[in-house]
């Protein structure tokens, strides 16, 4: 099976939120909202990874 994952615009998509989640943790972080910034990475990541 091949991973196609190239001009796939939910892949990108979803990859760009992604990223502008882990953006807006850390700028939470920076302003001292630890909590807040946590609970929105559980929320978005994949529970493998969290």
């Amino acid at each position: 099976m091949q991973n196609n994952k190239e001009g796939n615009l939910i892949v990108e998509l979803s990859f760009k939120f992604a990223l502008d989640i882990i953006r807006y943790a850390e700028l939470l972080e920076q302003n001292r909202k630890f909590v807040v910034a946590n609970q929105l990475l559980k929320q978005e990541l994949p529970s493998e990874l969290t």
